[in-house]
């Protein structure tokens, strides 16, 4: 069965078990979505950092409440170490299509991808970089460029060979990327070309065409405008060199590691 197909089959079962019947197109979800999210779940302590008893069971809530919606093809909204971002399965082609469509954002413009893992760059990628270099970035504010493998969805980002791989240093999207197993399509919360958002607040006009909102708090002080930059995304697709592509919130940092600690030159035109 196609990726989409299987999306398809799931979120009718998911439907199903709600008491919901999708119908020929999907038009009770998205006929439930037009009115509010089906759930907004606040993290206990915020979500970066791991709720401990008796906190624990809305964190457990929250992560099988996000894996639920993911594997029924669904787009949920998550909190990162940068900013709020949409989050659904990078293996199911209808919902990446259904970020593009809620964003309004061009295909042309890649996903990154969120995994749960160093170790999970490697089923993912082909890495030509030291492995300590990986583990110095990651988990963290960037977004390391890599030549993509077999593994990943052909229809994600079919346009390059290359893909953003990002793990996030903040402790519920890790949990929920592990827990899910499989990649994460990772973009920004908000309409392409606005503002991101550091709070739930911030992207409310998405709401309706989401399945889940995770509401951590605010993203830092929710005012940095440091913040807004993003993660830093570099390209390690060449050995050797390394090419900023964009600037992000944690540049300084990271060229730093790059070119002191691994020796790494800026590749032509990198505007670090």
């Amino acid at each position: 069965m196609s990726p989409a197909r299987r999306c398809g089959a799931l979120r009718a079962a998911v439907a199903a078990g709600a008491g919901l019947s999708e119908g020929p197109a999907g038009s009770a979800r998205r006929g439930r979505l037009l009115r509010a999210p089906s759930r907004l779940l606040r993290l206990p302590g915020g979500g970066a950092v791991r709720a401990a008893s008796p906190e624990r069971a809305g964190w457990t809530e929250a992560l099988r409440a996000a894996v639920a919606e993911l594997r029924a093809g669904a787009v949920v909204a998550v909190p990162t170490d940068t900013l709020y971002g949409l989050a659904c399965a990078a293996s199911c082609s209808a919902a990446l299509d259904a970020v593009y469509r809620l964003k309004g954002r061009s295909h042309a413009k890649p996903l990154a991808v969120c995994l749960g893992r160093v170790a999970d760059v490697y089923r993912y990628c082909r890495v030509s970089v030291p492995d300590g270099l990986l583990r110095d970035l990651l988990p963290g504010p960037v977004t390391l460029v890599l030549e993509r493998s077999q593994e990943l969805n052909r229809d994600l980002n079919p346009c390059t060979p290359l893909v953003g791989v990002r793990i996030p240093d903040h402790a519920f999207i890790q949990d929920l990327a592990q827990v899910f197993g499989e990649p994460l399509a990772l973009t920004s919360a908000n309409l392409s070309s606005q503002a991101s958002s550091l709070t739930v607040e911030e992207f409310q006009d998405l709401w309706p065409q989401l399945s889940l909102v995770i509401d951590g708090g605010p993203i830092g002080d929710g005012q940095s405008p440091e913040y807004r930059l993003g993660s830093t995304v570099v390209d390690l697709s060449v050995p050797g060199k390394f090419g900023i592509i964009r600037p992000g919130c944690a540049l300084e940092s990271t060229t730093a590691i790059l070119r002191q600690k691994y020796g790494l030159l800026p590749s032509h035109g990198s505007c670090s």
